[in-house]
């Protein structure tokens, strides 16, 4: 299979949607989610998604290949939330590693089916690493600024267990994706290192993409985009990027300043628009792709997909108009002479 550097380097890369909106649409009920298996849980464990990819895998799997269909060549695995940490709310955090490799497994075989059907256009899994439902840089506790619900330790070694499942099922990418706090994202970079380098494995790339919250332009922890990109380049990343939080026209001027600094590829997900009073996404397929349009246009783009909100609809229209483009062209680096 083709090296994705190198097709990087010849057109733009299509990443899939939204996971979570898509299970949506099957309107599952308790007794789905729990399956034969957790029938007898002690605990309601509707919502959690990451779940259905051990008792409704037929499920995950029919939704890789509806955003394969639409055109994707980077499938996402079903795991945003797989660590024990975030497995906690559910009391499943002896799932955590069984979750990644199920979930990579999902994703691999519908990856696979595609690639065989067109060798000439490689699909890819990029295993999902969330940012947790704990951060390392602000406290829970307004009363007590210093304090932290997790240490650094405790977010690493969750992590690996992660990466260990993946890894193990079978991923091409390892995605840090959705980070609105850097120190858990170097928590999830420190862990990826440690993991190949101690069990002696090549790497495999890495993908980062981090979240602005809001229009300061920063991250939830503070930090300006800037600012990130040099917090987490030391990981020599194959791209870095953003998702989630905002639409499509107001990531706009965050992609033109990424596009200008990175050294790496870049990757761009963004929501359906910006959520209405009832918390869903109104922003049609056609209009995403339309402001997509114009970032490929203007050589801003290598990888771009969709985040909340977007459905295979959203992919399709999007692969329809940046396939006309030329991917962005990774800046030349000099060396300083000494």
């Amino acid at each position: 299979m083709k090296n994705i550097s190198d097709i990087l380097t010849e057109r733009i890369l299509i990443i899939d949607g939204a996971m979570g909106t898509m299970i949506q649409r099957y309107k599952l009920e308790e007794a789905e989610y729990r399956g034969e298996r957790f029938k007898d849980w002690h605990t309601d464990v509707k919502g959690n998604n990451d779940l259905l990819s051990i008792t409704q895998p037929q499920i995950i799997e029919e939704i890789h290949a509806q955003y394969l269909e639409a055109g994707a060549d980077i499938i996402e695995t079903n795991t945003f939330s797989s660590t024990l940490i975030a497995q906690a709310d559910y009391d499943m955090q002896s799932l955590a590693y069984e979750l990644n490799v199920a979930s990579a497994t999902c994703a691999r075989k519908a990856a696979d089916k595609y690639t065989a059907l067109n060798p000439d256009k490689p699909r890819f899994v990029a295993g999902a690493i969330g940012p947790l439902n704990k951060t390392l840089s602000l406290s829970p506790d307004v009363n007590n600024p210093g304090f932290r619900a997790v240490t650094f330790d405790e977010v690493a070694a969750a992590y690996t267990e992660q990466i260990s499942g993946l890894v193990d099922g079978g991923v091409d990418i390892l995605l840090v994706e959705t980070i609105f706090d850097t120190l858990n994202a170097k928590a999830a970079i420190y862990a990826i290192k440690n993991y190949f380098r101690n069990n002696h494995l090549p790497e495999l790339p890495i993908m980062i993409s981090g979240t602005i919250t809001d229009a300061s332009g920063r991250t939830l922890s503070g930090q300006t985009l800037e600012a990130f990109y040099v917090s987490v380049m030391h990981a020599k990343p194959l791209s870095i990027g953003l998702n989630c939080a905002l639409g499509a026209a107001e990531m706009r001027p965050h992609i033109e300043e990424l596009s200008e600094i990175a050294s790496c590829f870049t990757s761009a997900y963004p929501n359906a628009g910006l959520p209405n009073a009832f918390g869903e996404y109104d922003e049609q397929p056609h209009e995403t792709a339309h402001i997509i349009e114009e970032w490929a246009a203007n050589g801003w783009l290598n990888i771009v997909g969709g985040c909340c909100g977007t459905t295979p609809e959203h992919i399709r229209h999007i692969a329809d108009e940046v396939a006309k483009f030329k991917p962005r062209v990774l800046p030349v680096v000099e060396m300083e002479l000494v």
